[in-house]
């Protein structure tokens, strides 16, 4: 997965590539909002390579953000993930209803970052493929959105579901309560709300016997890994 930076600061652009590059995307850097719209020019028509989220500040040499949003939508339906300085209601609401799909304020979370650009990717339905549709003796259906064990249905609710398909879609990766958090109810995560903690609860006592999640003490949770079992 391309991701297009279009940020004019070296050292943030620098940042922002390398938390992309650890979490396993392809970093694209522009550093002015007329590079960003030659980039999206070059690569538009090309699927492999053209970017599949941006992330952009507003103030940009050359072409603002403001102005290179409408030059992003021409090119298709992009998620667009606005990082500026500018926190104010008016700029965030301006943007959202201009097209940008999120907004985040500097300085940011790396961790807030990377769920948030999970959450918009599997909405634009360009998020990571499913690596296990079974986890021991549990199956999960993305389509029919049915879970069983044993081939015995278990009810779930949305977020219960969407809870365990996190999961399982890096059966290896610790996520993190902010991870879940807005993954699953796509919005920001405040601190140490104990929603989470509740909802993963229920799901482990709906999944019943067996070692399914496991809590990363201080981290967050994950599926146990099955080698060491």
């Amino acid at each position: 997965m391309n991701i297009l930076i279009v940020e004019d600061d070296a050292a943030i652009n620098n940042l922002l590539a390398e938390i992309l590059r650890r979490a396993g995307y392809r970093p694209m850097q522009a550093y002015s909002g007329t590079e960003a719209g030659m980039v999206m020019e070059m690569h538009g028509g090309s699927k492999s390579e053209r970017p599949g989220l941006v992330i952009m500040d507003l103030m940009l040499p050359g072409m603002s953000g403001e102005e290179l949003l409408p030059v992003i939508r021409k090119k298709g339906a992009v998620p667009v993930l606005v990082l500026s300085a500018r926190d104010t209601p008016g700029d965030k609401t301006s943007l959202l209803r201009a097209g940008a799909d999120d907004y985040m304020t500097k300085p940011f979370d790396d961790e807030e970052l990377l769920a948030r650009i999970e959450a918009l990717l599997r909405r634009a339905g360009q998020g990571p493929k499913m690596q296990a549709a079974a986890y021991k003796d549990i199956e999960l259906d993305q389509e029919a959105r049915i879970v069983t064990k044993n081939q015995q249905e278990i009810s779930l609710t949305a977020r219960e579901f969407a809870i365990l398909e996190l999961l399982m879609s890096n059966p290896h990766k610790v996520f993190t309560k902010a991870n879940i958090y807005e993954s699953v109810w796509n919005d920001e995560f405040y601190g140490d709300d104990n929603t989470v903690n509740v909802h993963v609860s229920n799901l482990r006592s709906k999944l019943g016997e067996g070692d399914y999640i496991q809590t990363v003490w201080g981290i967050g949770f994950k599926l146990f890994d099955l080698s060491k079992s």
